[in-house]
């Protein structure tokens, strides 16, 4: 199977994926590659809603105010300078597209959220995420110049000899292939699955920042995740996100005994930021030995719950938790990752002809800690810049085709070993709270778990193909035992730049929190850039 050349490559389905493959101009041949289906990835389990100060009592100004202050002093005061001000825009592109938000009578309702001054949450019910990409989705579908490649696993950067970016390798249908096109444009979320317990679809393991890091790319501040509080903790359950609207509603952090812990440790108690929240709940589980604590929705009017937490209500009752008449048991997970390759506010990543949207990038806007809902509104913002992506010209390169026949079964079995213990490793080393002594033991395990994995012959169809060699997969089973690595690998090099960059922070800020530098420095309002191996602060 040869792929037609492409002038632009978007590789996820997201809602940065599918706004920003809408927003390339109409003349331009563009693929969209998604690794499972459209629709899974992160941003359509988003349940609180985006951002924008566009009431009469709201302003960018405030807006901006609290997301610098949210962020701990390491914001990039001119990027969230651009993401306020093209909020209303972007809003109203939204509407136009059909997306369905609620509202009070005429006017769009806005709700509050932990750390915000103003209500200014749009919202969709509590599946907000799933409003924007059902019809972002939709949208691409009907575009003729879309192709969208689905059950595709992405797996390394074609570069030219002058270190440009001029497509990709992609694992699809039993087969290795090599596409070409002017630029790539890596929108594929987060990396939550690195950690054991996250709110993050199976989809999230770090495949654009680990391709990236691969190539070259520059990547910045991976060592600040944020933990959300609230996610839903019972026997056998997914660790599914609790919203932060929740409690913006008025619901209460309980532990066992009914009392409202939360302001023992910030004195603004359940609406405090997350990593505080957080940090407060994890604390106070380590204090009582509790697996978990409890979410209180009693305060809210049941109408109200009803109509803005349906999908809530829903999984919850399908775990036996009635939240009218008993709190939902929840426990702090890996959300968001505020790191990622860093880009300009073009998109535009360290090499040339690659760029990154959404959470695989690191834009500056969210500094140390996202504000809440900020992040729909950053895919939205930044991925509309595209509408002005000039692409290079490119030499077509002829490919060649070649067919093995592979049955990785012994490989796959160390791989899968690796798989399994990475996620618990780093909880324990790079989760909440994180001391040098431990996550120095955990980089000495990743270091070696990843030499193991490249000394395997997996390894030379994800890093050492050659560009334009195409190889056909004749085991049935070879493509999922490639896909499988590849995540795997994927996973380590993320698990790699998180704990590389929280040992080399020695201070603790926002979603990064050191037990043994447990006080917030001037001397590190800088971010950490990292490229090829070398940890530096920003200038």
């Amino acid at each position: 199977m040869n792929y037609p050349k492409f002038d632009v490559i978007v590789v996820g389905s997201g809602a940065a994926g599918l706004y920003g493959a809408l927003c390339l101009p109409n003349n331009l041949k563009v693929a969209l590659i998604t690794k499972e289906q459209l629709n899974t990835g992160a941003s359509d389990w988003a349940q609180g809603g985006i951002a924008a100060a566009i009431s009469p009592e709201d302003s960018p100004k405030l807006h901006l105010d609290d997301t610098l202050k949210a962020g701990a002093q390491l914001c990039d005061r001119d990027a969230v300078q651009f993401l306020v001000d093209h909020a209303a825009d972007s809003i109203q592109s939204l509407v136009e597209m059909g997306v369905a938000f609620d509202r009070h009578q005429s006017r769009l309702s806005m709700t509050l959220e932990a750390a915000h001054s103003r209500p200014r949450v749009l919202h969709a019910a509590d599946t907000t995420g799933r409003a924007i990409v059902a019809q972002l989705a939709q949208r691409v579908l009907q575009k003729s110049n879309i192709q969208v490649l689905s059950q595709a696993v992405a797996l390394g950067l074609w570069l030219s000899s002058d270190r440009k970016c001029q497509g990709i390798s992609i694992l699809k249908a039993s087969k290795i292939s090599w596409i070409q096109s002017s630029a790539v444009i890596l929108a594929t979320g987060g990396g939550g699955q690195v950690f054991s317990q996250t709110t993050n679809p199976e989809v999230s393991t770090g495949d654009g920042v680990a391709i990236a890091w691969r190539g070259g790319a520059m990547i910045r501040d991976p060592e600040f995740v944020q933990f959300h509080p609230t996610a839903l903790t019972v026997t056998g359950a997914p660790r599914f996100l609790i919203s932060e609207a929740v409690r913006g509603e008025g619901a209460h952090l309980i532990d066992r005994s009914g009392r409202r812990f939360a302001f023992d440790y910030h004195p603004d108690g359940e609406l405090a930021p997350r990593d505080v929240v957080s940090r407060a709940i994890f604390t106070h589980l380590q204090k009582t030995g509790e697996s978990n604590v409890y979410l209180d929705l009693q305060p809210i009017p049941q109408d109200k719950i009803r109509y803005r937490f349906p999908n809530i209500i829903r999984v919850c009752q399908h775990w036996n938790v009635d939240l009218f008449t008993k709190p939902i048991p929840v426990a702090p997970a890996a959300h968001y990752w505020m790191g990622g390759i860093a880009v300009d506010t073009m998109n535009q990543t360290s090499i040339p002809g690659l760029y990154a949207v959404g959470e695989t990038a690191s834009t500056g806007v969210h500094g140390a800690n996202r504000l809440a809902s900020n992040s729909l509104l950053e895919c939205v913002v930044y991925a509309a810049q595209l509408a002005k992506l000039a692409p290079m010209a490119f030499e077509p390169v002829a490919l060649k085709t070649t067919e093995i026949s592979a049955n990785w079964k012994q490989e796959i079995e160390l791989v899968t070993s690796v798989r399994k213990q990475l996620p618990e490793l780093i909880w324990q080393s790079a989760g909440i709270c994180r001391t040098a002594e431990i996550m120095a033991q955990a980089i000495a395990t990743v270091t070696s778990w990843r030499s193991q994995l490249t000394d395997l012959t997996l390894n030379r169809y994800v890093t050492e193909l050659p560009p334009a060699l195409q190889v056909q997969l004749r085991d049935p089973a070879a493509e999922s035992q490639l896909k499988l690595y590849a995540e795997t690998l994927n996973l380590l090099d993320i698990a790699y730049l998180i704990l590389k960059s929280a040992a080399f922070r020695t201070e603790s800020r926002g979603g990064h929190y050191r037990l043994d530098y447990p006080n917030t420095s001037a001397d590190w309002e800088k971010h950490t850039i990292i490229q090829s191996e070398t940890w530096t602060k920003s200038p």
